[in-house]
């Protein structure tokens, strides 16, 4: 109850030091991608437009205090089981329920060092695509489909965030 508390006191700190159309109601995109920023580290801008979109649970493009609240507890607190849910959501591009080739390409090219010594990168990019799908795609069909990540996940935790960082780290 108490980090419930905290959180909404949170929430209508920073809805009152902004002072766009949204103030009264929540966070837009670019308050919410601020904070993602300054409390979590993150950097990746694909990412932060994910996690707006998981957090964003009717799509109104504002996040009210109830999906704020919702949303870090799965993000902060969240059981394997919720996260694997989250992480999915966020990797899966086009909401259709898989991760494509494509997608995971998307991910991975985004969150990635180029190296500038090297002649093509997406060649790289590809090459770990094909090593995600060999270690995660059990039913051989070309994409992850929810239940794969799952269990790619389970056996191996490390695989949560494959496709880039979208959860705090532990500070």
């Amino acid at each position: 109850k108490s980090e419930v508390e905290c959180l909404i006191k949170l929430f209508d700190t920073l809805v009152t030091t902004s002072s766009d159309r949204f103030g009264a109601v929540g966070f837009d995109r670019n308050m919410f991608r601020d904070t993602l920023h300054r409390t979590f580290g993150m950097t990746d801008d694909m990412v932060m437009d994910r996690v707006f979109r998981t957090f964003d649970r009717d799509n109104d493009s504002c996040i009210s205090v109830e999906e704020w609240v919702e949303g870090l507890s799965v993000f902060l607190r969240g059981t394997l089981e919720e996260r694997i849910k989250y992480c999915f959501e966020v990797y899966d591009l086009n909401g259709d329920g898989y991760i494509s080739r494509e997608e995971m390409f998307q991910m991975l090219k985004n969150s990635l060092l180029k190296q500038p010594s090297e002649e093509d990168p997406d060649e790289g990019i590809k090459d770990l695509v094909d090593i995600a799908l060999k270690k995660m795609d059990y039913d051989h069909d070309g994409k992850l489909s929810f239940a794969d990540f799952e269990k790619a996940v389970k056996d191996d935790n490390l695989l949560l965030e494959a496709f880039g960082p979208c959860l705090p780290d532990i500070k």
